[in-house]
C-alpha cells in the first residue's frame, strides 16, 4: 500500500511550486511483489531434466530466488536462468537423481515493499529397468 504523503504549501508562491512538484514526484506507487506466474509440480525421470517458471510483477521490481527445503539452491545441477527483463526465472535441474531431487522447492518474490512465496512438488521416479526375454 503507497505511504500517504503530505504536502504543505509555504506563502512564497517559489516555495509552493517547488514543495508541490517534489510531493508529484514522491507519489509514486510501491506495490509489493504479486505472481503473473508461478511452478507448476512436475514428475521426471532419473536422468531428466524438470524445469520450474516463476515471474513476479511489483515496484520497485521483485527479486526472484529458489529455494528447496527452505534453503536458497545451490549446485552444479541447479540452474538458474533469469528473465532479459528481470521479472522472473526458470530453475533448470539437470540431471535429476531419486531421491535426492525430490522435494518442495519453493519461489520467493521480495522486494522493499514485501515477499511472497510460491511452492511446487517435484517427483522424480526412476529409469526403467532393463526387459527380461524368455
Amino acid at each position: 500500500m503507497p505511504v500517504p504523503r503530505v504536502c504543505v504549501a509555504l506563502p512564497s508562491v517559489r516555495h509552493t511550486v517547488l514543495l508541490l512538484t517534489a510531493c508529484v514526484l514522491l507519489t509514486c506507487a510501491e506495490s509489493p511483489p504479486k505472481f503473473l506466474r508461478t511452478p507448476s509440480d512436475q514428475t521426471g525421470v532419473q536422468g531428466g531434466v524438470a524445469s520450474f517458471i516463476c515471474q513476479a510483477s511489483g515496484d520497485p521490481r521483485p527479486k526472484i530466488v529458489w529455494n528447496k527445503k527452505g534453503k536458497r539452491v545451490s549446485n552444479q545441477r541447479f540452474e538458474v536462468i533469469e528473465f532479459d527483463d528481470g521479472s522472473g526465472s526458470v530453475l533448470r535441474i539437470q540431471p535429476l537423481r531419486t531421491p535426492r531431487d525430490e522435494a518442495i522447492y519453493e519461489c520467493v518474490a521480495s522486494n522493499s515493499v514485501g515477499e511472497t512465496s510460491a511452492t511446487t512438488r517435484l517427483t522424480v521416479l526412476r529409469g526403467t529397468s532393463a526387459v527380461k526375454t524368455h
